[in-house]
Formats: structure tokens, C-alpha cells, sequence
């Protein structure tokens, strides 16, 4: 089997139509409780419940993560707006050309294109085929390699899940600010500060929900998906690595690897 070069090659990202859909009809909605069901559009706007709702929010954040953390958090969160090319049949190819030269003893062939792999994960089994490390060794490598990719990502989807469990409740935060000024001065029946208590009260409730619902839980589900599909692939190429260092017939490889590309396809699109 001929190792084709040309599926090495980074594929350049595109936006993610479902996170495109998702934020165009989130305006949409926005748009219609401001324009639509709402008797005054500037009822909503309330510079005193969003400085409560997003500085309270950011506050505990703060002091529940290291900075360090919540930048590579952040710096996550752009990857929601692309669509990552998880092809796993280019990496089977691969692996399944690897196979043929390791079973016909070509190690140079390997050695010539370790270099051009862009997937460092599947580089990494290569380079310890080559370097003749024992498979309980190399299984023990790249299980460690997931599980260390598990636990860095699931603590970047974890910030974003912690914004969503503060919004709404810095969102209830202000609404009994709102709603403690407006008992202060009820006896004194006036009618326009009660008026602007009472929007305090409820529009930080609003700004909570909203944030957590619309920008955070979406974010933090968006990533754990990632993390699973990309976990996949790492299974796929960690089972081939394993069994081409066991010295195990390239067409074996090559159909153990169809049959786990096609589970994938199953846990993606049923």
C-alpha cells in the first residue's frame, strides 16, 4: 500500500455551520424579546443588573481558578466557532501504510516520514515502533497521552460550566438588591424609584439566564464534544500503533481499523 503524503496535509478550518446556526438564532431571539415582546426595548437595557451580573460573575471565577487556567479556557472557546476536519479514515490509511512497511521490514521508509505527520499523537507511535519500545510500553505511553488530553480539556469546559452556574446566580444577586432598596422605600410611594429597583430586580435575573444558557452551557458542551471525538481518533490510532507493534499482518490492521472507523460513524451519526 502506497503511504499517501497528501493526507498528512493540515486541512484549514472552516466555520461550524451549527454554531453559525446557533448564535444567528440567538440574535433572533434577543432581538424578538427586546422588539417584539417587550412593551420599551430600554426596559432591557440596564448598565446597573449587567455590571452586577458580569462582575460578580467574573469575580468568582477569579477566585476559583488559577489565571493560567482561565486563559487556556478562553483561548478554548474560539475553537466552538470551527469546524475541526476529524477524518479518522486519513490516520487508518496511515497507520495502515505504516503497517505494510513495519511487516516487510522497511524502517527507513518509516523513519522518512515520521517528519511529515502533522498529528504529534500519531508521530509519537510511530517513532516508538521504530525505536523497537515493547507494546505493553507503548500502550502505556498512549494511554497516558488521552488520558492527560481528558483531563486538560475537561478542566477548560469545567470554567465555562462554573460561568454558567455563577451568571444566574449573581442574576438572583441583584434581584434582591433590587428588591431590598425597593421595601426601603415603598412607605415613601415613590414611584420612580420603585420603578427602577423593580427593573434591577428582574432584568439581572435576565441577564443570568441569558449568559448561562445562550453563551456558557452551550460553550462548555461544545468542548466536551471535541474532547470525545478527538478521543476516539486517539483510541483508533493507539489500538493500530499496538497491533503493528505486535507484528500483526497488515490486512489485519487494516480491517480491525474499518471496523472501529465505522463504530465512529455509528457514534456520530445515530
Amino acid at each position: 500500500m502506497k503511504f499517501d503524503k497528501s493526507s498528512i496535509k493540515a486541512f484549514p478550518k472552516k466555520v461550524n455551520p451549527s454554531t453559525a446556526a446557533g448564535i444567528f438564532l440567538s440574535i433572533i431571539l434577543i432581538l424578538f424579546i427586546i422588539i417584539v415582546a417587550a412593551n420599551d426595548p430600554l426596559s432591557f437595557i440596564n448598565l446597573t443588573g449587567l455590571v452586577i451580573v458580569i462582575g460578580g460573575t467574573i469575580a468568582a471565577i477569579l477566585l476559583s481558578y488559577p489565571l493560567r487556567d482561565i486563559r487556556h479556557g478562553l483561548k478554548s472557546a474560539k475553537l466552538i466557532f470551527f469546524y475541526e476536519d476529524l477524518n479518522p479514515q486519513r490516520e487508518a490509511n496511515e497507520i495502515a501504510a505504516v503497517a505494510q512497511m513495519w511487516f516487510n521490514r522497511d524502517t527507513l521508509a518509516i523513519e522518512n516520514i515520521i517528519d511529515s505527520i502533522n498529528n504529534p499523537y500519531l508521530k509519537t507511535g510511530f517513532q516508538l515502533i521504530v525505536d523497537n519500545t515493547p507494546v505493553e510500553d507503548i500502550l502505556s505511553l498512549l494511554k497516558w497521552r488521552i488520558a492527560r488530553l481528558r483531563a486538560k480539556e475537561k478542566a477548560e469546559a469545567n470554567i465555562f460550566y462554573s460561568l454558567a452556574a455563577y451568571s444566574p446566580a449573581f442574576g438572583m444577586l441583584g434581584t434582591l438588591i433590587g428588591m431590598i432598596n425597593m421595601l426601603q422605600i415603598i412607605e415613601l410611594k415613590d414611584i420612580a424609584g420603585i420603578s427602577y429597583n423593580m427593573g434591577i430586580a428582574l432584568i439581572t435575573t435576565f441577564y443570568g439566564l441569558i449568559m448561562a444558557n445562550l453563551i456558557f452551557n452551550p460553550i462548555a458542551i461544545k468542548l466536551e464534544r471535541r474532547t470525545e471525538q478527538r478521543i476516539m481518533i486517539m483510541s483508533m490510532i493507539m489500538e493500530g500503533i499496538t497491533l503493528i507493534a505486535a507484528r500483526r499482518s497488515p490486512s489485519f490492521v487494516r480491517e480491525t481499523l474499518k471496523s472501529f472507523i465505522k463504530h465512529y460513524d455509528d457514534e456520530l451519526k445515530d
